[in-house]
């Protein structure tokens, strides 16, 4: 090919591929939206595979109330004999007596209500693990900020060790040792830096994206939420706690059966019409009818009644035993936020600090000849802990808010 056929088709593929890239860059934008907080939370309750296959559980719901609001099919029979009548016809009708047939529409209202129940606490327990998620994605952020911070500072502290090796003011060994405490560094880095990965793909699993695609967090670990009073979280816990509100539809459900279980001891009726035919010498045509009732004389539903009466009941005491239970985990979960909260609190205002000014004052000590390596070692290990242990605490601090949401079994901010 010729030098200006060559230009020509360069010209021409990067021209294309400029076209492709562009066609390419608001997906990819969209791909990599930031997701703040609320923007996670909502993701969760729209995408979330477990939430959307327990909402198919509605469909299952309707079904039971169009089988509920069924009515018995009539029978139609025809009978031919060698005796006379030697034909006949007839047609059976059941009816139901007693309000079977709203008695039981009324069980499956219930229990449709209580499928709805069953998904709203299924939503709020998945708002609760996208919460964790998001926050435990950037407490890994943070953690592998701050292991590149004291990467940063291992080396720092290498580079004046070799400095000082080469101007004959420190021994070897002190070189060494400094790069000795470089390399864990690095390797705490490295496992930080996968860390960070495997909570991201956590939190893409719970929010239904791909496992590959990366994610942009907004958001600050920092920003611990306010405490309520106890006071209102347990006032809101008596209205929302998951296991109140099972308990109390449950209840309201097994009053329904019970109504129904009374119903069924009205036996139905069943009535019948049609007629003979060929009947020689009597009749050609003749009709007849009747009507039957079983008698309860033996049994007449007393079991279920039994039954039913015992399982109401143990929810009458199991309600008002989840009532306690209730506001003792509300309290629990409240005075254990606080705790963690304030220890958040002294980590930020008192321990950081000071473990940062002694780390300062070590290395300038350390330029100046007048420690060795191991006390600026030691003091940077105890700012790395420090660091650690603040960054643990935050997560603690938003992992416990929402335990405390979970227990409420509404959100709080």
């Amino acid at each position: 090919m010729e030098p200006s056929a060559l230009r020509r088709h360069g010209r021409i593929v990067i021209s294309h591929a400029l076209g492709c890239l562009l066609l390419c860059t608001p997906q990819a934008g969209f791909a990599q939206q930031a997701l703040d907080l609320r923007a996670t939370l909502a993701a969760a309750q729209s995408d979330n595979l477990e939430l959307r296959a327990a909402r198919q559980q509605r469909a299952l719901a309707i079904a039971g109330l169009t089988t509920a609001r069924q009515l018995p099919n009539p029978a139609i029979s025809f009978t031919a004999a060698r005796d006379t009548p030697h034909e006949g016809v007839s047609l059976d009708i059941p009816v139901e007596l007693g309000g079977k047939r709203g008695k039981r529409v009324a069980v499956a209202q219930e229990e449709q209500k209580s499928t709805e129940i069953d998904i709203t606490v299924l939503a709020r327990q998945i708002r609760q693990r996208a919460r964790e998620a998001f926050y435990r994605s950037l407490s890994a952020r943070e953690q592998t900020a701050q292991a590149k911070t004291a990467l940063d500072l291992s080396t720092r502290i290498r580079q004046l060790a070799q400095q000082r090796f080469e101007a004959g003011d420190a021994a070897q060994l002190e070189l060494v040792q400094a790069e000795v405490e470089l390399a864990r560094s690095s390797a705490d880095y490295e496992t930080t830096a996968q860390a960070q990965r495997a909570a991201d793909v956590a939190l893409a699993a719970l929010l239904n994206r791909g496992l590959q695609d990366p994610l942009t967090l907004l958001g600050q670990l920092q920003n611990i939420p306010p405490a309520p009073t106890l006071q209102s979280v347990t006032d809101q816990a008596m209205q929302t706690s998951a296991d109140l509100l099972r308990t109390a539809q449950d209840l309201k459900t097994e009053e329904r059966r019970l109504e129904l279980a009374r119903a069924q001891r009205i036996p139905n009726l069943d009535l019948s019409g049609g007629s003979d035919f060929n009947s020689p010498h009597d009749f050609r045509v003749g009709g007849k009818g009747g009507i039957s009732v079983v008698l309860p004389l033996f049994y007449h539903g007393q079991g279920e009644v039994a039954l039913s009466t015992a399982r109401l009941e143990l929810l009458r005491l199991t309600l008002a035993s989840l009532r306690t239970n209730v506001s003792a985990e509300v309290a629990s979960a409240y005075f254990d936020y606080l705790a963690k909260a304030h220890q958040v609190e002294q980590y930020r205002d008192r321990v950081l600090p000071q473990s940062l000014r002694l780390e300062q004052m070590a290395e300038d000590s350390y330029q100046s000849g007048k420690t060795n390596v191991l006390t600026l070692l030691d003091a940077q290990r105890r700012l790395n802990d420090v660091r650690k242990a603040y960054l643990d605490g935050l997560f603690a601090a938003q992992s416990s808010f929402a335990a405390l949401e979970e227990a409420v079994g509404a959100p709080l901010d």
